[in-house]
C-alpha cells in the first residue's frame, strides 16, 4: 500500500511538471521507437507513398504544426517521452543527425507492417524489417561517438525501445482480400503465428544490436475504427468482431513472447503493453474519460467520417478532445495521451505486462 501512495505522488509530480513546464529528471538515455503510422513522426514526408501526413488540418495541436504525425497532435510515444523525462521529441530517422542519435531514433513508417508485403498497394513505406536495419546503421554510428562497441552496449542497454508494429498487417493486407492472399493462406491463428514468428525474428536482432528493455504495444481494436465501422458494421456503431478477434489472438501470441523471450534470452526485459484493453475501457465509458464521440473520425468523409481520410486543408471538428478518433484509423492527441500515461504508469493490473514503461525505466 505504500509503494502505491508512493507512485501515485510520482505520478502527479510528473504531470506538474509537464504541465507548468519544470522539466522531469530525464529517466534513461535513450529512447527508442519502431511502428507504424500510429507513431511516425515524418519517416514517410519524403518517400513515394500515399501513407504521409505532412499537411494540415494533421498536426493542427501540434507546437510545430504539421510534422507527418497521423493526429492532430501528439502521439502515445511523444506522451511516452515526456513521461521519460526528455527535453524534446525523438526525431525521426529521416533527419536524426550526428549527436541526436545519442537521445534515440524515430523509426517508425506508416503503412509499414511485420510482413514485407503488407500496406504495398500504399506505395513505398519501411517494413519492421527495414526499420531494424536503420537501427543497426545507427548502433554503428554511435560506435563511432561513444567509442567502442562495449561503451555503447553499456549505454543502449538502459534506453526504452518501443515496438508496436501488427495493425497493417490486418488493415493492409488480410482483411483485404482483393488486393493480398494471406486471408486465403491462412486462418486467423495462423496467421497470427507467422505474425507472431517473424516479429520475434526481429527482437533477436535487436536484441543482438544492444535492446534490452522493450515495449511491446500490442494493436488496438481495429474493429472499431471509423473505417471498419463505415465499411462492414451494419449500424455504424457496433464493432466487427471477426477483426477484433483476429486481433486479439496476435496480442494473446505477444504476450507470450514477451515471456518466451526474458526466458531465453540473458538480461532481456520485455513488457506488452495492452492497447486492446486500453481501447475497450474508452469504448465502455467515453464520458469517464472526457469522451463524447467514439464510432466517427474528427475529420475524414463519408459514414463515420471514416471512408476517406483528412484531406489537406479540410476543416475539422472543432471539439477535438471529445473525440476518440481524429480520422479514419489514428486517435486523436486526446486519446493518445490516455494510451501513453497508462502504457508509462499502469491503472489497471492488465495495462501492462509484467510491469509498466515507469517501472521498466527503473530495473
Amino acid at each position: 500500500m505504500a509503494s502505491m501512495k508512493w507512485i501515485m505522488i510520482h505520478v502527479a509530480v510528473v504531470v506538474v511538471g509537464l504541465w507548468s513546464g519544470v522539466g522531469v529528471a530525464q529517466q534513461v538515455p535513450c529512447y527508442f521507437i519502431f511502428g507504424d503510422s500510429l507513431v511516425d513522426n515524418g519517416n514517410n514526408n519524403q518517400l513515394n507513398s500515399l501513407a504521409k501526413a505532412n499537411y494540415l488540418p494533421y498536426g493542427i495541436d501540434f507546437p510545430a504544426g504539421p510534422t507527418g504525425r497521423f493526429s492532430n497532435g501528439k502521439t502515445t510515444v511523444d506522451v511516452v517521452t515526456e513521461l521519460l523525462g526528455f527535453n524534446g521529441y525523438i526525431r525521426p530517422y529521416a533527419n536524426a543527425r550526428g549527436r541526436d542519435i545519442l537521445s534515440g531514433v524515430n523509426y517508425a513508417s506508416a503503412a509499414a507492417g511485420i510482413r514485407e508485403e503488407t500496406g504495398q498497394q500504399l506505395g513505398a513505406r519501411i517494413s519492421f524489417r527495414g526499420q531494424v536495419q536503420n537501427y543497426q546503421r545507427t548502433v554503428s554510428q554511435m560506435v563511432n561517438l561513444l567509442g567502442d562497441e562495449n561503451t555503447t552496449a553499456n549505454y543502449l542497454s538502459k534506453c526504452i525501445y518501443s515496438i508496436g508494429l501488427g495493425s497493417n498487417d490486418y488493415l493492409n493486407n488480410y482483411f483485404m482480400p482483393l488486393v493480398y492472399s494471406s486471408s486465403r493462406q491462412y486462418t486467423p491463428q495462423q496467421y497470427a503465428d507467422v505474425l507472431i514468428q517473424a516479429y520475434a525474428q526481429q527482437i533477436r536482432i535487436l536484441y543482438n544490436y544492444g535492446a534490452r528493455k522493450m515495449a511491446l504495444f500490442g494493436v488496438g481494436q481495429i474493429g472499431c475504427s471509423p473505417n471498419e465501422l463505415a465499411q462492414n458494421s451494419p449500424d455504424g456503431r457496433t464493432c466487427v468482431a471477426r477483426i477484433n478477434s483476429a486481433n486479439q489472438l496476435f496480442n494473446n501470441g505477444l504476450r507470450s513472447l514477451v515471456d518466451q523471450l526474458n526466458n531465453q534470452l540473458p538480461n532481456a526485459k520485455l513488457i506488452y503493453i495492452n492497447t486492446y484493453g486500453i481501447f475497450q475501457d474508452i469504448i465502455n465509458s467515453p464520458s469517464s474519460f472526457g469522451f463524447r464521440v467514439t464510432n466517427a473520425g474528427c475529420c475524414g468523409v463519408g459514414r463515420n467520417n471514416g471512408q476517406i481520410t483528412c484531406l489537406p486543408l479540410q476543416p475539422p471538428c472543432r471539439n477535438r478532445r471529445d473525440y476518440l478518433f481524429w480520422d479514419a484509423f489514428h486517435p486523436t492527441e486526446a486519446a493518445n495521451t490516455v494510451i501513453g500515461r497508462r502504457a508509462y504508469n499502469a491503472q489497471s493490473p492488465s495495462d501492462a505486462y509484467p510491469i509498466d514503461i515507469n517501472r521498466l525505466a527503473r530495473i
